[in-house]
């Protein structure tokens, strides 16, 4: 499949209006089911609340199993020495003289290399490419950022840098990004500043627009160096994406594994750390929140999508004509145009290593809430996809396995759907039979049954509270030991930040696909950095 693009607001035609209506549907259709049921038959009304408990209880077992095994294999790989293990990897034996830790999969790597050559078994043949992309960010912000790159245990000459940054941004950001590029120069092994013009045709104002401008400059310079871009790894990283030290060293391991790495997407673990100590107490939970289900994911690649920075190579890029410029969540959006690509053959291999991105944070604590329902506005925006899946999946000539794509496609409405009704369903359904029929026994007892429930599931947010201490950075010295209490006592906000936030910000998208009134921008997410004399610079 060659047309992968969302189609324009005007050819949308009936039926894909349907199928953009399906999510919002059907998660408004579970939102009033404990109601309808109530006034229908009390005991179906509470079977219902009861059994959609238990299975979300059930669930959160094993995801707080994941999220623990998921940070206990990311530790793991934070202490490896990455820069010998590649060495080793290249050369295809060990070297017993270095005195390091080696898992025992690092040795049946070398074998399977050694057997079964991939299309780049040598690290060397190997370029990354960072492209950061930028709107309005201060150059403080993006320094920060850059400085990550140059810490990075890995040979800068393989690396080249690509800032993508917006015309719509100004004269400030066009200085800062050039600054940045003659701080640079030397340091890569190539380093480029794209602008990104503005009001292009039938683009939306956004990061998609932006980037897969700068990824055609990108493949200019590849055919001028004649680099084969089957070589070229590509790395997206927003304006606060800080890669850990180890990230390229771990992306070239991996990558020079795959037979086929143009039918892979690589996903490294968002944790949002960069910020946390300075960030208000609703804005740090579901920043902890978000990276503990990044935890679980890792060890879920069945359910593993491209989200925030990620990793695909330079001829995939080519092939899916880089991403998508008609809607504001291209990361996850492009693993649905990859996989239609190539007819179904596309998976995403996890990293298990961080990048540190910021949680939320305004120049002021009222700006501050209003960004965070903004930027899960966009995420929830991914309901979108359903139509597209739906359309290209079903009504457009394909070759992909149906009963693959069935299950991927109910896997992705399933999960929007429970992003907007899961919060308020185990919150409040089990109050709602007793609300109809108040004489009922059934319905009194409801609440009872459901509490005693919901007390043994609070165990599992001592799992979120573990992940939250042990990915904390060092507390800044402006802070005294009290931000600590307060980094415990935070978690009683978790009912209100996944009802307001989550829920809301779900429902919100669903309805406005309900209506056709379309997202037409890319809501950037304001950078504020404080400094030790609690400064901020935004």
């Amino acid at each position: 499949m060659t047309d992968l693009e969302i189609p324009l607001e005007k050819d949308r035609h009936f039926r894909y209006r349907c199928f953009e209506i399906l999510p919002g549907a059907i998660s408004y259709c579970l939102f009033f089911t404990p109601l309808i049921l109530s006034f229908i038959n009390i005991t179906i009304a509470a079977f219902f609340v009861i059994g959609y408990l238990l299975i979300y209880f059930v669930r959160s077992i094993g995801v707080d199993i994941r999220a623990l095994q998921g940070f206990k294999t990311m530790a793991l790989y934070k202490k490896l020495h990455w820069d010998q293990l590649l060495r080793e990897l290249g050369e295809q034996q060990i070297d017993e003289t270095v005195n390091i830790t080696r898992p025992a999969w690092h040795y049946k790597n070398i074998e399977r290399l050694k057997q079964n050559p991939t299309p780049v078994s040598d690290p060397d043949d190997i370029i990354n490419v960072a492209m950061i992309a930028t709107y309005n960010e201060s150059y403080e912000v993006l320094e920060l950022t850059l400085n990550s790159i140059l810490k990075a245990n890995y040979d800068h000459k393989k690396i080249i840098l690509v800032i993508a940054y917006e015309e719509r941004g100004g004269e400030a950001i066009e200085n800062n990004v050039n600054r940045l590029i003659d701080e640079s120069r030397g340091k890569f092994l190539h380093t480029m500043a794209v602008k990104h013009p503005m009001d292009i045709p039938n683009e939306m104002i956004g990061k998609g627009g932006n980037i897969t401008y700068a990824g055609r400059a990108l493949q200019h310079y590849l055919e001028e160096q004649n680099i084969d871009p089957i070589r070229v790894i590509v790395t997206t990283l927003d304006a606060d994406n800080h890669p850990h030290k180890w990230y390229f060293s771990v992306l070239s391991y991996v990558y020079c594994l795959c037979q086929d790495p143009t039918k892979i997407s690589f996903q490294p673990i968002p944790v949002y750390t960069n910020n946390i100590w300075d960030a208000p107490a609703p804005m740090r939970v579901i920043a902890t929140g978000n990276t503990f289900w990044n935890l679980v994911l890792t060890l879920r690649p069945h359910m593993l999508r491209n989200f925030s920075s990620h990793a695909q190579s330079m001829q995939t890029l080519i092939d899916t004509d880089f991403w998508s410029v008609r809607t504001c969540v291209e990361d996850g959006h492009q693993f649905w145009r990859t996989y239609f690509r190539y007819d179904g053959n596309h998976k995403v291999y996890p990293l298990y290593i961080p990048i540190f991105q910021d949680a939320v944070l305004g120049r002021t604590y009222l700006k501050t809430l209003k960004a965070q329902f903004i930027q899960l506005r966009r995420w929830t925006w991914g309901a979108s996809d359903v139509a597209y899946v739906l359309e290209k999946g079903f009504f457009t000539p394909n070759k992909v396995p149906r009963k693959d794509l069935i299950v991927k496609l109910a896997r992705l409405l399933e999960s929007h759907v429970t992003w907007a009704v899961a919060p308020p369903l185990l919150l409040f359904a089990g109050f709602i039979p007793a609300l109809v029929r108040p004489q009922s026994y059934t319905a009194n007892v409801l609440p009872l049954i459901i509490s005693r429930v919901q007390d043994v599931a609070l165990v599992g947010v001592l799992a979120l509270i573990f992940i939250c201490f042990k990915t904390l950075p060092p507390k800044p010295k402006r802070y005294k030991a009290r931000r600590n209490f307060l980094m415990l006592i935070q978690w009683v906000l978790m009912p209100v930040t996944s009802l307001v936030y989550n829920s809301l910000a779900a429902f919100y998208s669903q309805t406005r696909l309900i209506f056709g009134n379309y997202v037409g921008k890319f809501d950037v997410t304001e950078k504020v950095i404080v400094t030790e004399d609690k400064q901020t610079i935004h």
